[in-house]
Protein backbone atom coordinates (compact mmCIF):
# COMPACT_ATOMS: atom_id res chain seq x y z
CA UNK A 1 0.00 0.00 0.00
CA UNK A 2 1.38 3.38 -0.99
CA UNK A 3 0.71 6.12 1.51
CA UNK A 4 2.16 9.23 3.05
CA UNK A 5 3.48 9.12 6.60
CA UNK A 6 1.57 10.97 9.31
CA UNK A 7 4.26 13.64 9.20
CA UNK A 8 3.67 14.23 5.49
CA UNK A 9 -0.10 14.35 6.09
CA UNK A 10 0.35 16.83 8.92
CA UNK A 11 2.80 18.90 6.89
CA UNK A 12 0.43 19.14 3.94
CA UNK A 13 -2.48 20.08 6.21
CA UNK A 14 -0.39 22.69 8.01
CA UNK A 15 1.11 24.36 4.94
CA UNK A 16 -2.30 24.38 3.26
CA UNK A 17 -3.79 26.01 6.37
CA UNK A 18 -1.02 28.62 6.40
CA UNK A 19 -1.56 29.31 2.70
CA UNK A 20 -5.18 30.27 3.20
CA UNK A 21 -5.06 31.89 6.65
CA UNK A 22 -1.98 34.13 6.46
CA UNK A 23 -3.75 37.23 5.15
CA UNK A 24 -3.86 38.65 8.68
CA UNK A 25 -0.22 37.86 9.36
CA UNK A 26 1.77 34.85 10.49
CA UNK A 27 -0.18 31.74 11.43
CA UNK A 28 0.52 30.40 14.92
CA UNK A 29 1.63 26.78 15.31
CA UNK A 30 -0.72 26.31 18.26
CA UNK A 31 -3.71 27.36 16.15
CA UNK A 32 -2.87 24.82 13.43
CA UNK A 33 -2.28 22.09 16.02
CA UNK A 34 -5.66 22.78 17.62
CA UNK A 35 -7.46 22.96 14.27
CA UNK A 36 -6.23 19.52 13.16
CA UNK A 37 -5.60 17.89 16.55
CA UNK A 38 -1.88 17.50 15.81
CA UNK A 39 0.64 17.26 18.67
CA UNK A 40 2.15 20.75 18.83
CA UNK A 41 5.74 19.52 19.32
CA UNK A 42 5.52 17.29 16.25
CA UNK A 43 3.98 20.08 14.20
CA UNK A 44 6.77 22.46 15.27
CA UNK A 45 9.37 19.98 13.99
CA UNK A 46 7.54 19.56 10.70
CA UNK A 47 7.28 23.33 10.20
CA UNK A 48 10.99 23.68 10.98
CA UNK A 49 11.74 21.22 8.17
CA UNK A 50 9.53 23.21 5.81
CA UNK A 51 11.35 26.39 6.88
CA UNK A 52 14.77 24.80 6.27
CA UNK A 53 13.67 23.98 2.72
CA UNK A 54 12.50 27.56 2.19
CA UNK A 55 8.78 26.80 1.86
CA UNK A 56 7.69 28.72 4.96
CA UNK A 57 9.28 31.46 7.00
CA UNK A 58 9.05 31.67 10.76
CA UNK A 59 8.34 34.96 12.47
CA UNK A 60 9.10 35.48 16.16
CA UNK A 61 7.23 37.55 18.68
CA UNK A 62 3.80 37.65 20.27
CA UNK A 63 2.14 37.58 16.84
CA UNK A 64 4.68 35.12 15.50
CA UNK A 65 4.09 32.02 13.47
CA UNK A 66 4.63 31.01 9.88
CA UNK A 67 3.95 32.45 6.44
CA UNK A 68 4.59 31.03 2.99
CA UNK A 69 7.68 32.19 1.15
CA UNK A 70 5.87 31.94 -2.20
CA UNK A 71 2.32 32.02 -3.49
CA UNK A 72 0.30 28.78 -3.03
CA UNK A 73 0.25 28.29 -6.80
CA UNK A 74 4.08 28.25 -6.81
CA UNK A 75 4.53 25.51 -4.18
CA UNK A 76 4.02 21.91 -5.25
CA UNK A 77 2.83 19.03 -3.15
CA UNK A 78 6.00 17.19 -4.20
CA UNK A 79 8.18 19.91 -2.69
CA UNK A 80 6.32 19.68 0.60
CA UNK A 81 6.47 15.88 0.77
CA UNK A 82 10.20 15.83 -0.07
CA UNK A 83 10.92 18.51 2.53
CA UNK A 84 9.35 16.32 5.19
CA UNK A 85 10.15 12.77 4.06
CA UNK A 86 13.10 13.12 1.73
CA UNK A 87 13.14 11.48 -1.69
CA UNK A 88 9.91 9.86 -2.84
CA UNK A 89 10.63 6.22 -3.60
CA UNK A 90 7.97 3.55 -3.89
CA UNK A 91 10.65 0.86 -3.64
CA UNK A 92 14.02 1.08 -1.92
CA UNK A 93 16.03 0.05 -5.00
CA UNK A 94 14.53 2.64 -7.36
CA UNK A 95 17.54 4.96 -7.64
CA UNK A 96 20.31 2.47 -6.90
CA UNK A 97 21.62 -0.59 -8.66
CA UNK A 98 22.37 -2.23 -5.31
CA UNK A 99 19.88 -5.08 -5.44
CA UNK A 100 20.54 -8.82 -5.35
CA UNK A 101 17.61 -9.34 -7.74
CA UNK A 102 18.74 -6.77 -10.30
CA UNK A 103 19.66 -9.25 -13.03
CA UNK A 104 16.41 -11.20 -12.56
CA UNK A 105 14.04 -8.34 -11.76
CA UNK A 106 11.11 -8.24 -14.15
CA UNK A 107 9.32 -5.30 -12.54
CA UNK A 108 12.05 -2.65 -12.52
CA UNK A 109 10.89 -0.87 -15.69
CA UNK A 110 7.17 -0.86 -14.80
CA UNK A 111 8.01 0.35 -11.29
CA UNK A 112 10.14 3.12 -12.76
CA UNK A 113 7.17 4.25 -14.87
CA UNK A 114 4.91 4.24 -11.82
CA UNK A 115 7.54 6.13 -9.82
CA UNK A 116 7.91 8.75 -12.55
CA UNK A 117 4.14 9.19 -12.83
CA UNK A 118 3.75 9.67 -9.07
CA UNK A 119 6.58 12.22 -8.95
CA UNK A 120 5.17 14.13 -11.92
CA UNK A 121 1.69 14.23 -10.40
CA UNK A 122 2.97 15.47 -7.03
CA UNK A 123 5.19 18.06 -8.71
CA UNK A 124 2.36 19.37 -10.89
CA UNK A 125 -0.20 19.68 -8.10
CA UNK A 126 0.12 22.94 -6.17
CA UNK A 127 -1.17 24.07 -2.79
CA UNK A 128 -3.67 26.26 -4.63
CA UNK A 129 -5.02 23.25 -6.50
CA UNK A 130 -5.46 21.29 -3.27
CA UNK A 131 -8.40 23.46 -2.32
CA UNK A 132 -10.12 23.30 -5.69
Amino acid sequence: MLRFTKQADYGLMAIHYIAFHQEGGAVNTRKIAEEYNIPQELLAKILQRLAKRGLVQGQNGPKGGYILTREPKAISVGEVVRAIEGPINIVSCYKTLDCPQLTRCSVRRPVQKIQTSIEELLDKMTLAEMSA
